[in-house]
């Protein structure tokens, strides 16, 4: 089976490729899922899946055809007898990207989402089966940009950049229309009166135009909450969705618990823009932070957790169990349980025009939607940790050369010691130790960089249009306004970082003292790079969420 277009076959990588995506079941196979489904018979021509809506049931065909298309009626692929529908909105129970209808007669095995998320916990030959067949489907939809989104916009503006990797990163094919180079686009724009100021232009499914819209607005059109019951109370709630919070997501819906992750952007947090992990276990070749959070949130879904989208917590109130999370948008989200994985946010310069050239030239992680902008140009990553080793070697593929400017003497104390090998060894990248970026300069975009070399107390300009700042962050915990007790850089204190001065005057109410990760509030667990004492890798931020989970466990059974 190919990917079809509807007028030339769009083939898969290869053929094996095309037969993981597209599989067609044995007998045995197809009666063990009749065991948890009902026959339904189709008439041709029939809609059995509507582009946009949201659909709860999976089917499996056993005589006919089915053919899958697009809202604008472009053929996408065709299921046979022994073949299956879905992709990965099978899991997450969004709204389909595609229609589906019969084109003859036939009968089909259909089976409610609910019921197919039990048959992939359960049986194990076919959640292989149905598991790799949707995400190489999503893949291929993303690689050929088949989706409902046409996104119209630069790649000289900040608000182009930040929902192109918005819509990247959370998975969701689009269709990019560049303004700078399809002058007849812009000329339709110019008749609708579409202003610098409404640029980027997003047309969701084919109905709705969003101006310069919020990544919030973004995820309400495509529907990415839609599946999510928010006043139910939940055995745990995960705010963030990074390394630690997805583990803990993993575990927690694994071990049958009611799972719900809270993530104010897309899945991956700081590791998500990482261009390449090689030191994670079990990936010798390596690992983009994308492709990694990727995996941990299908794997996420496929155990029954749920995820919302671009929504922010606002408070927590914590005077009273079940916990309350209180929303940007007013809503409550309610817990027995809490895991705060909400990482670190990027730590800027001290510059006083940085932030006009946020996304328009200034950029905090170094993905391949990055990479392609700086394509034979010079750029500057600055920072001296393992973030900005991997950003400059990654770089340093695309871009003609790469100027590292870090305040130390070296990076031997903060860098992986395989990462300053390659940055010595690369005739590309260019090392600039205590120095630092003084001013930016520029339009709409930047345009030069002025920094000073402290060894010589020299300053100098580079014409330069990119900057990558990979200097740290500091601790998201604004947003809960004394409910656990912090250190003095605003990270959380948990279990034997806690003193007694701390439990006396968070009055801990428990003859046992905290948990290992357990914060003042009993119930209550911090994970990551928000905790206090955390050790910043991502193998270590995977294995706090893993471990939370049995201490959760165990309070709930208090």
């Amino acid at each position: 089976m190919v990917l079809m277009s509807a007028t030339t076959p769009i083939p898969m990588s290869t053929a094996s490729r095309a037969e993981q995506a597209f599989p067609t079941l044995t007998s045995q196979q197809i009666a063990r899922v009749a065991n948890h489904g009902r026959k339904r018979s189709l008439q041709s021509g029939e809609v059995i899946v509507h582009a946009g809506t949201q659909h709860d049931s999976f089917f499996v065909v056993t005589s006919g055809q089915l053919e899958v298309i697009l809202p604008h009626g472009e053929l996408v692929a065709q299921h046979r007898p022994g073949q299956f529908t879905g992709e990965t909105n099978m899991l997450s129970g969004r709204r389909g990207l595609v229609s589906i209808r019969a084109t003859a007669p036939g009968e089909v095995i259909e089976v409610d989402r609910e019921t197919l998320l039990a048959l992939v916990q359960t049986d194990s030959e076919l959640s292989e089966i149905f598991m790799r067949a949707f995400i190489l489907r999503r893949v291929e939809l993303i690689a050929h940009g088949l989706g409902d989104v046409v996104l119209h916009g630069s790649d000289f503006c900040a608000a182009t950049i930040r929902v192109k990797e918005f819509l990247t990163r959370n998975g969701h094919p689009y269709t990019f229309v560049d303004l700078d180079r399809d002058s007849g686009v812009q000329e339709v724009l110019d008749r609708f009166h579409v202003v610098e100021g409404d640029v980027p232009v997003v047309i969701c499914r084919g109905e709705i135009t969003l101006r310069n819209p919020t990544n919030e607005q973004i995820a309400d059109c495509l529907g990415f909450n839609e599946a999510i019951d928010e006043t139910r109370v939940r055995d745990v709630v995960i705010l963030g969705a990074g390394p630690s919070g997805l583990a803990a997501a993993v575990y927690a819906a694994s071990e049958g618990l009611d799972v719900l992750v809270i993530e104010s952007n897309a899945p991956g947090g700081q590791a998500g823009s990482s261009s390449r992990i090689e030191n994670y276990l079990g990936f010798p070749t390596g690992i983009s932070g994308q492709e990694l959070a990727a995996r941990a949130f299908t794997q996420a879904e496929k155990f029954g957790a749920q995820l919302i989208i671009a929504k922010r917590a606002k408070r927590l109130a914590c005077d009273r169990k079940p916990y309350a999370i209180e929303m940007e948008d007013g809503t409550r989200v309610l817990s027995r349980a809490i895991i705060i994985a909400t990482g670190a946010e990027y730590r800027t310069l001290p510059i006083d025009n940085l932030s006009r050239f946020h996304g328009a030239g200034v950029y905090y992680g170094a993905t391949h939607i990055e990479s392609q902008l700086c394509r034979g140009e010079d750029v500057i990553v600055v920072g001296g940790g393992n973030s900005a080793g991997q950003a400059a070697v990654f770089l340093a593929q695309t871009a003609r050369r790469v100027h590292m400017i870090v305040r130390a003497d070296g990076l031997a104390d903060s860098m992986s010691r395989y990462l300053i090998r390659r940055i010595e060894d690369n005739p590309s990248i260019e090392l600039r130790t205590k120095s630092e970026i003084v001013a930016l300069d520029g339009s709409n975009h930047l345009e030069s960089v002025r920094w000073r070399d402290h060894r010589v107390d020299r300053e100098a300009t580079e014409n330069t249009r990119h900057v990558f700042i990979m200097t740290g962050a500091v601790p998201a915990t604004t947003w809960l306004e004394g409910c656990v007790a912090l250190d003095a850089k605003g990270f959380i204190k948990t279990g034997p970082e806690l003193t007694q001065d701390d439990l006396v005057t968070a009055k801990w109410p428990l003859a046992r003292p905290p948990h290992l990760l357990e914060t003042t509030l009993p119930g209550v667990f911090a994970v990551g790079d928000v905790r206090c004492g955390n050790v910043k890798r991502v193998a270590s931020a995977v294995g706090e969420g893993s471990i939370s989970i049995s201490m959760v466990h165990q309070v709930l059974h208090e």
